[in-house]
């Protein structure tokens, strides 16, 4: 039986590749081809990528190529296969039959391969246009901005990340409808000033393949797609079509009315005590009162009711009003600053939370109607 490809790889370093790249694949859908990983080896190494036609990631690892060759292997199969065998020298052969053997000390395992003609072909991106950014500076903006997209398929573009590239800083923003969240962070070089929106999952499997070696990233994009390169992996998303909602229109203009600045962890932890009646009944409701030195906060059910009492400074009128207590924790958890400031100008207008100085994030809560 002729032999199509053979190559002989470490184990370890195929199955971190296939880890990699698994990400990519498809999990439920009609075309079993975007359910596979396709294997090409060429000259000495071993070429590893997937998609599902938003997200790309490509990898490759050091291979003894003994003859080249491309082969789409069953994604989940083979990657639970691989990660068995890290301590193994793999030999991966495959036959005229499509079928792919894998020999490893004095075992072999086969499996039936895919149609790697039917695999749809990667969307190659130039290198013009592009900004670059620090590693921690790109990764914390997408941490403190992707948990308010939006899970509605009914509106599709706000179940990304919009990113507002300037001459000299990137805006990142992601809202829901109820709440809106803005990252501003320093950028070293960009060839042009540029907006699109990234889909949320392509960020999230971003933010895993980045490594930690390189200090900074080249984000390369252009009309449909974005791409990262690093260290040997490649990963290439496809951009949601039509056009971000002017955000800052929906930040409150003039001046605050009610201005407080409280310690971040000790309102975190009096939030997270309030909100344990809503894991036993749908109650996210937390009632914030506003007075002199304190912010008490209330939440109550048919169960019980928890009070706490925050202490903070307050520059100008007392407030009463009510949020979704999951929103703010989730904005909090992201936060790393001791004291940050909430804004509010009437107890129906949406709270502005801010760090207390600077100004690299901003958040927008809108509150919630409390029966007297």
């Amino acid at each position: 039986m002729d032999t199509q490809m053979k190559v002989i790889c470490d184990g370890l370093d195929l199955a971190d590749a296939v880890l990699k790249v698994i990400k990519a694949t498809a999990t439920r859908t009609t075309n079993p081809i975007l359910e596979g990983i396709k294997l090409v080896a060429e000259n000495d190494c071993l070429k590893l990528s997937a998609t599902d036609l938003e997200l790309m990631i490509e990898t490759k690892i050091k291979a003894d190529v003994k003859l080249e060759g491309t082969v789409v292997v069953p994604g989940k199969f083979f990657s639970e296969y691989v990660r068995k065998l890290t301590n193994e020298q793999i030999t991966l052969e495959v036959s005229e039959n499509n079928q792919l053997k894998l020999a490893y000390t004095d075992s072999v395992g086969y499996m039936q391969c895919l149609n790697a003609e039917e695999f749809p072909n990667i969307q190659k991106i130039s290198n013009e246009q592009y900004f670059e950014i620090s590693k921690d500076d790109f990764v914390d903006a997408i941490n403190k901005t992707i948990f308010s997209v939006s899970l509605d398929d009914a509106r599709p573009l706000f179940k990304g990340c919009f990113f507002e590239v300037g001459e000299k800083s990137v805006n990142v923003v992601a809202l829901d409808g109820y709440r809106m969240s803005i990252a501003k962070k320093p950028i070293l070089y960009a060839t042009s000033e540029a907006k699109f929106v990234v889909p949320a999952k392509s960020l999230a499997e971003i933010t895993k393949v980045i490594d930690d070696k390189d200090e900074s990233i080249k984000v390369f994009f252009q009309k449909q797609y974005v791409m990262i390169e690093q260290e040997g992996a490649v990963i290439i998303s496809r951009l949601l079509d039509g056009e971000f909602i002017n955000y800052n229109n929906l930040i409150t203009s003039g001046d605050f009315t009610t201005i407080t600045t409280v310690n971040k962890k000790q309102l975190e932890e009096a939030l997270d005590r309030t909100s344990l009646l809503a894991r036993v009944e749908r109650n996210n409701i937390a009632k914030f009162e506003i007075k002199d030195k304190t912010l008490a906060i209330s939440s109550n059910s048919e169960i019980g009711n928890i009070h706490e009492n925050v202490t903070i400074s307050l520059n100008g009128v007392d407030l009463t009003t009510a949020f979704n207590s999951r929103y703010f924790i989730e904005c909090l958890k992201v936060v790393n600053d001791e004291f940050i400031t909430l804004n509010f100008t009437t107890p129906i207008a949406p709270c502005i939370i801010k760090p207390f100085e600077g100004d690299d994030y901003l958040f927008l809560i809108l509150p919630v109607r409390i029966v007297a």
